[in-house]
């Protein structure tokens, strides 16, 4: 398979051509270590919020995070249950129950393959800056709002709302059973986690402020709800692989919610691969990158767990731990398997309420609040971009958000550039042996000569074609030299060809200059070719057929 320009090769056989010793061994199991330590407590914290057990949250982090270290086109990825997942997820466990889930993680998985070997990964750049920093921060405030309930312990007197709204509302309506104890521990983890961050950057602070506050919930056996009284705990070891259910209604049922998962995951992994580039210097493969989480996504199905995907703030982390290779995210998947056999019956003593306090923690840092303020601030267009994204992804819906920002940003996208197209007076350059009796413009009224600047394409060509069209009125031979122009797409050929058409009814020769070969084809597949248009290599040849036509008239 050929991506990206390069022969697909294993990243572990290239890793191992390159000289892989003792020492770079050290140095991955160490930065391996260190994500798992990282991503132990943000993973349970992670499918909770997501409204399944925390033992899927540690499936997805083990057997995807694996495979996508193993097998996607970047060297330094993790990959693992990522925040901005967490809206999708609860919505499709809520709709189609935890089987469903598993079946819509399995088929985006078969999506992204398919994606990555028609060669779409290059395509996902091209979705606008503002769109992914508004959806990035709707989805933190859609986090944010999911861990309320637990952040202040409340007991609602029903279901909890799925919409952010009703979630507020019903927060509200129970206001009065606020929960001390579980407050003051969400509060305390939030405020060490920044603590910790200030004064020990390189230390795991989001497992020492688990601890602390699991620690202190347990000694004054406080009244808080813990991973072990909702939850029962979570297991020591992986589940046997199982297929999830095959039936065709369910797969037509949650194909929707997969492919949103596969749209998501592919933005998620792919930003999150370009910083791992940008902290390493390497360049990751984009294709091989989304067969790699395809894969995951499946393996990770395959073991009960949801939609894995490369997560920036781990990748972030491996890298500045020291991670050499691949080597590192796959020790990272092993640690956390090693963590569930020796952990296991601790972790039913952690707090919800400290979870939710990693998770508001989370929330808040995926917010790029320097670039919305940029954002704000630069330009009309751009601040009704990430506007309109960030609010229809928080009260309407994630994919909504995405398209709506995609469209809005590609109209005024189109706009800008149609307003970069124009027509001036073409000028000669040195004249050549060839053309030295040619005359400029004004030296002759019957020859008029224009350059076309810019991109002409369908967004600027009807308001081109109308001056076009004045232009060649009055002139006994129009000249348009092409040269300058950067692209020119079919709609603009249409509009050279119909202009061409009615000068030629007015007795207007038309001669196109500087034309390239694939500006010369694309007007020749739109009949703008002779004999109603005549092709000169340049606006000087030009002139010269000119004066050659009038000549001869």
């Amino acid at each position: 398979m050929r991506t990206d320009g390069e022969v697909f090769a294993p990243k572990l056989w290239s890793m191992f051509q390159e000289g892989y010793g003792v020492d770079r061994l050290r140095a991955d199991l160490i930065a391996g270590l260190t994500v798992a330590i990282v991503a132990l407590p943000l993973s349970m914290a992670i499918a909770i919020a997501s409204g399944v057990t925390p033992a899927m949250g540690l499936y997805t982090a083990v057997a995807g995070g694996f495979l996508v270290s193993a097998l996607s086109g970047s060297r330094h990825q993790i990959g693992g249950p990522a925040g901005a997942f967490i809206v999708l997820v609860a919505a499709t466990a809520a709709r189609h129950g935890v089987d469903g889930l598993i079946l819509a993680t399995a088929l985006s998985g078969l999506m992204l393959i398919a994606a990555g070997w028609l060669r779409l990964g290059g395509f996902v750049k091209y979705i606008p800056y503002p769109v992914t920093i508004g959806f990035t921060a709707g989805i933190a405030v859609i986090i944010f709002a999911s861990q309320v309930k637990d952040l202040l312990g409340l007991t609602l007197a029903g279901p909890e709302p799925g919409d952010i709204l009703g979630k507020f509302a019903a927060f509200g309506a129970a206001s009065d059973a606020v929960n001390g104890a579980a407050m003051a521990i969400s509060l305390g983890v939030i405020a060490a986690i920044a603590l910790l961050k200030r004064l020990a950057p390189r230390a795991p602070n989001l497992l020492i402020a688990v601890a602390a506050a699991t620690l202190i919930g347990y000694a004054f056996d406080l009244p808080i709800a813990t991973i072990g009284s909702r939850f029962g705990g979570i297991p020591r070891n992986l589940p046997a692989p199982a297929l999830p259910n095959l039936a065709l209604d369910k797969i037509l049922a949650v194909l929707p919610d997969a492919a949103s998962f596969a749209l998501l995951g592919a933005i998620e992994s792919l930003l999150s691969a370009v910083v791992a580039d940008g902290m390493t210097g390497r360049r990751h493969r984009s294709n091989i990158e989304l067969v790699g989480q395809g894969v995951a996504n499946i393996g990770s199905a395959l073991f009960g767990g949801f939609c894995v995907t490369g997560t920036i703030a781990r990748t972030a982390t491996n890298v500045r731990a020291g991670a050499t290779s691949p080597i590192a995210g796959m020790a990272h998947a092993l640690f956390l398997l090693g963590f569930m056999a020796m952990l296991a019956p601790l972790a039913a003593y952690i707090p919800l309420a400290a979870l939710a306090g990693v998770l508001a923690s989370v929330a808040w840092n995926m917010i790029e609040k320097p670039a919305v303020v940029a954002l704000l601030r630069s330009s009309l267009g751009d601040a009704l971009v990430l506007t309109v994204t960030f609010l229809l992804v928080v009260f309407r819906d994630l994919t909504e958000g995405i398209l709506a920002g995609f469209l809005i940003g590609s109209v005024l996208f189109i706009d800008r550039m149609s307003k970069q197209a124009r027509v001036a007076i073409a000028e000669q350059g040195p004249k050549t042996p060839e053309d030295e009796d040619a005359p400029l413009p004004s030296d002759n009224p019957d020859i008029i000569a224009y350059r076309l600047e810019g991109v002409f394409f369908f967004g600027a060509a009807a308001s081109m074609g109308a001056v076009l069209d004045r232009i060649s009125d009055g002139a006994k031979i129009f000249i348009l030299d092409v040269a300058a122009a950067a692209y020119i797409d079919s709609t603009a050929a249409n509009v050279i060809e119909g202009m061409a058409r009615k000068a030629n009814r007015r007795g207007v020769r038309v001669i196109i200059a500087g034309a390239r070969a694939d500006v010369e084809a694309i007007l020749r597949a739109h009949h703008a070719a002779p004999p109603l248009i005549a092709f000169a290599p340049s606006v000087e040849a030009a002139f010269t057929l000119a004066n050659a036509n009038q000549g001869q008239a």
